[in-house]
Order: C-alpha cells, then sequence, then structure tokens
C-alpha cells in the first residue's frame, strides 16, 4: 500500500508500527515522505505515484473528498497546538503587538491550501485592518530565518516552531489556536488522514488505529525512526512535538472532531477561501 506522510515526529510516531511491520494482517507499506504542501497538491490529482492513502491538511478537504474519503483516525487535531503568527523582536521587554502591524505586510506562510492558512486568513479578516499584503509561499523551515532576516514582514508557523522561534529573535503576534478555542471551543483540526474510496477505508482505520495504540503502548521503540526523520531536531523537542499532537483525536476523531472540521470548512466557504462541501462526505 503506497502512503504518503511528512516526516514529523507525531507522523513517525503514528505509523512506526504499520511501517515496521508489527500491526498483524496489514499490508506492507511504500512510504514517500512529503511537506504537507506537496501531499496536499498531490491529493488534489497531481500524484505521481499514486498513492492510496495521504496526510494532508484539513483545509485541502473540499478539493479531494470526490477521490478520497476521510478517515476517522491518525491525523492531528487538539488544543493548545495551533498555529502562531511571528514577526521580528523591536524590544528587549517583550509587549503584545498589535495585529494591525500586519496591514499591508508581506506574510510568510507554509503553505496556501493548510489549515495553518485558512486559520490565518479567517483571524486576519477580523483582526487586521484593510487586510494583509502579499502572500509568499516557502517551505516551513524557512520561514522564521526569512523573518529574522528582515526579507518578510512576518510568519506563519507550524509544528515545533512553537516552541523553537524565541532563539530566532522572533515575538508572538498572536496564537490561532488560542484564538480559535476561545472563538468556537473547539479543537484545530490541521492534519487529516485521507484514503482512496475505491479502498476498505473501515480496515485502514482499523491498522492506524492499532498502530497508534501500539505507540502508545511502547513508546521508546519508535525512538530511532522518529530521529532518523526529525530534521535534526533535538529529542527533548521531538517527544514535545508529539505529546502535543498525538492525543485522543489521533485514535478518533469523534464528535467533537467532526464538529471542528465541519465548522473550520463551513466558516472557510463563508468567507470564499474553499467550495461549499456537503457534510455526508465527511463521514
Amino acid at each position: 500500500m503506497k502512503i504518503a506522510f511528512s516526516p514529523c515526529p507525531n507522523d513517525t510516531f503514528v505509523f512506526h508500527a504499520w511501517a515496521h511491520g508489527l500491526i498483524p494482517g496489514a499490508p506492507e507499506l511504500d512510504i514517500s515522505y512529503a511537506d504537507i504542501d506537496i501531499t496536499n497538491h498531490w491529493a488534489a490529482g497531481n500524484d505521481p505515484k499514486h498513492h492510496d492513502v495521504l496526510k494532508i491538511s484539513f483545509a485541502a478537504l473540499p478539493w479531494v473528498l470526490d477521490d478520497y474519503a476521510l478517515v476517522p483516525c491518525g491525523g492531528a487535531l487538539g488544543r493548545g497546538c495551533g498555529p502562531l503568527v511571528l514577526t521580528r523582536s523591536r524590544d528587549e521587554i517583550k509587549t503584545t503587538v498589535d495585529p494591525s502591524v500586519l496591514s499591508r505586510r508581506r506574510i510568510a506562510v507554509p503553505s496556501d491550501r493548510s489549515t495553518a492558512y485558512m486559520l490565518f486568513r479567517l483571524w486576519a479578516a477580523q483582526q487586521v485592518p484593510g487586510g494583509v499584503g502579499d502572500i509568499v509561499v516557502m517551505p516551513f523551515h524557512e520561514v522564521m530565518p526569512a523573518v529574522r532576516d528582515g526579507q518578510i514582514d512576518a510568519g506563519l508557523v507550524i509544528h515545533e516552531a512553537r516552541f523553537t522561534y524565541p532563539s530566532y529573535g522572533l515575538e508572538l503576534v498572536t496564537d490561532l489556536g488560542s484564538w480559535w478555542e476561545e472563538d468556537t471551543g473547539l479543537p484545530i483540526p490541521l492534519g487529516a488522514i485521507i484514503a482512496r474510496r475505491n479502498l476498505d477505508v473501515t480496515q485502514i482505520a482499523k491498522w492506524i488505529t492499532a498502530s497508534v495504540e501500539y505507540a502508545w503502548s511502547h513508546p521508546s521503540a519508535s525512538r530511532n525512526y522518529v530521529m532518523q526523520h526529525a530534521q535534526e531536531m533535538d529529542e527533548a523537542v521531538a517527544d514535545a512535538h508529539i505529546d502535543l499532537y498525538v492525543n485522543k483525536f489521533t485514535a478518533n476523531l469523534g464528535k467533537d472532531g467532526y464538529a471542528a472540521i465541519a465548522s473550520l470548512l463551513n466558516r472557510a466557504a463563508e468567507e470564499g477561501l474553499v467550495p461549499r462541501i456537503s457534510p455526508e462526505l465527511l463521514k
């Protein structure tokens, strides 16, 4: 079975057991490791390997649900794990940054079809007078250096950047996860697992759930695999990454998970950011 997911610690932690033949009855995996911006475009019809299962942004779902089904496990949702909007630090004493500083400014984002970008656009519509300026898409590991070096006015960051941004001399404009949770009371839907509709999605979900449960039962078993793909990340940061993004919603989306996804996509459709979808396609 061909699968594509990111080299980030949460994904390698989740899929370690299946990738290493530790799930009885599960087929061997042919794995492509790719940034989520790449997998979003693959799922939208530009996939040279025709993957059976992919990890994509929930924000990309409206473009792919005719061909792919949402798998109810394995993804990334949660609380306190949202994307951040950062700018260069201008004072030794940290103060709250007024969102108006982003008005008509150049903003770097890791993808223009990511949940992070969708949350940013929904937040900016409320909080940034006159809206932001140019949006520049770049790989997420390049965003903070670009902001630090003055190439970009501000940056939207994801994943482990929430733990490391102070070391780049950056300061927080807003935590989009906190904004979303305060506004909706729901968890943040970040990354989804999808599978081709001509496959047995229920069985795929069972294999993924088994892989998640194995990871939780044997937390040290995946250590070498996780760090091999962690792009020189510190082990403590990798552990924090896993603790934050692998949670009860990874095992099963549940009522709150589905409500969060529907709320995000409905709001985005109202803003004209995505096509409107039928709720039945999410089940």
